[in-house]
């Protein structure tokens, strides 16, 4: 599965726009062509050991700013230190990976593919789509990785 010309369109004008215009415009088309039901993206404090929501496509269960510890977890040891793609898979993938998977099954969300956001061979950041699907194809893992390179144009832009 690969972007269209229409996704990259959607990516492009968002990027023009802000910031928060393009992680709308990832969520958009992780909705679209992945059945994303949740998607954010976070900003990686290395020093902090923990993770800071930068965008979130739902404010009220999981709010911009929220900020989760990753010191010495499975979780941070695959994506933060690894910089591998990290597929939870299943309810027991989602209780294995995350410590608020109460939240996430209370959503009705089964499965998540966490990419690392990698600049500079440092990761500073993760985007994190979820859906209510409990398994993610080859195709569907490149989809969400190539949108992860938009999402990452985004963070940069922020600073970080």
């Amino acid at each position: 599965m690969t972007l269209s010309k229409d996704d990259i369109e959607m990516l492009a004008t968002g990027a023009g726009q802000s910031p928060a215009a393009l992680f709308a415009a990832v969520h958009a088309v992780a909705a679209r062509r992945v059945g994303a039901g949740l998607v954010t993206v976070m900003r990686h404090h290395a020093t902090e050991a923990d993770v800071e929501r930068l965008w979130s496509s739902n404010e009220q269960a999981y709010p911009s700013g929220g900020r989760k510890p990753k010191r010495d977890t499975d979780w941070s040891r695959e994506v933060l230190t690894a910089h591998r793609v990290l597929v939870s898979a299943g309810d027991d993938g989602i209780r294995k990976s995350f410590p608020d998977h109460a939240i996430i099954l209370g959503l009705g969300l089964h499965s998540c593919v966490n990419v690392p956001l990698v600049s500079e061979g440092q990761c500073i950041g993760t985007l994190n789509v979820l859906r209510t699907k409990r398994d993610w194809s080859e195709d569907d893992v490149m989809l969400v990785r190539a949108l992860a390179l938009a999402a990452l144009s985004g963070v940069l832009m922020l600073g970080v």
